[in-house]
């Protein structure tokens, strides 16, 4: 599809060198590699989707003609079709917002997703507005996994549908991907979540990622977060995330629906590079972040991250 057809006009596209410590990737020989050759590995992600399948309307003062799936949907095929290895994420709120989820109860939105290749999602607060029910009714169309640490589902549908963790295998790596979620009490009625119990995001997020790293040889392990952007410290979120871990290398967030022209670089408690990004609300925005492994330097390396505008570029 020719670049008229679609918005992939980007905001910022940056090409900088942002040396980051990957635990595994800093600390050991790159066992993972067949070969010596640099691996590019390209991570695009999504959050509060909000059943957002068209671009908002023309009448809209601020985001006429922005968003829409098809849109979204070429825009992905397009950077698949140059690039060998893509990771497809989304950090949860999929589900309402619009008629659609009225209507079809997040069918569509789950169809369009395996569509378009999401390998990873995580869950956010609006997931469960038809309760946990409503979730695994349209599990059928969901051609993705779906993650979660800190939500115990014990005594519940969910309870071997919903894993801590997924690890996929690309570009010679081993790619860790958990997922967080907010407390759902008083965001969510009580019945709508039933016996899923709240756990400490924080102490979840230690515990999963030293686990990827330590005990499954994770080279990458990113967090798909539903925890919000920041709260000041206040209560747990992307930001002190980041700061208190040891393990997490990229936390990819939502729930507070924060448009961040590029990802902040954190520090961990171990003094390594840490990478939060969020790209709004409402498939606006498609976040991009591009990592080179150099194997025979014993690097990894931030080579170029992009926040692309979704949809129709003549009203954008």
């Amino acid at each position: 599809m020719e670049e008229s057809k679609f918005n992939s006009r980007r905001d910022f596209l940056k090409k900088t060198s942002y040396l980051v410590g990957f635990g595994a990737l800093a600390n050991t020989p790159f066992q993972s590699f067949g070969n010596v050759q640099a691996k590019k590995l390209t991570i695009l992600h999504t959050n509060d989707w909000h059943s957002r399948i068209e671009p908002f309307p023309e009448i809209d003062k601020q985001n006429a003609g922005k968003g829409g799936a098809a849109f979204r949907a070429a825009l992905i095929k397009k950077i698949r079709s140059e690039e060998e290895n893509v990771l497809l994420l989304d950090s949860g709120d999929i589900f309402q917002g619009t008629p659609y989820f009225n209507f079809y109860g997040g069918e569509l939105e789950y169809k369009l997703m395996t569509q378009m290749g999401y390998d990873v999602v995580t869950l956010g607060n609006h997931d469960f507005d038809n309760g946990i029910e409503g979730i695994i009714k349209q599990l059928p169309h969901a051609g993705f996994k779906i993650v979660n640490a800190n939500y115990d589902f014990k005594n519940t549908e969910l309870e071997k549908v919903v894993l801590p963790f997924q690890i996929i295998k690309k570009a010679g790596l081993r790619i860790g991907i958990f997922g967080l979620g907010i407390e759902l009490a008083g965001l969510v009625p009580d019945k709508a979540f039933g016996k899923i119990v709240y756990n400490d995001p924080i102490i979840a997020a230690e515990k999963t990622s030293k686990y990827l790293r330590e005990e499954k040889g994770c080279d990458l392990i990113i967090c798909l977060s539903h925890l919000g952007f920041n709260y000041n410290g206040k209560k747990a979120s992307d930001m002190t995330l980041s700061t208190s871990n040891a393990d997490v290398d990229l936390v990819l967030g939502g729930h507070t629906h924060t448009f961040l022209n590029e990802p902040v670089i954190n520090t961990n408690k171990l003094g390594k590079k840490v990478v939060v990004n969020q790209v709004g609300w409402a498939g606006i925005k498609l976040g991009r972040i591009d990592y080179t492994f150099e194997p025979l330097v014993n690097t990894a390396t931030i080579t170029g991250f992009d926040s692309i505008s979704v949809g129709n570029i003549q009203k954008i």
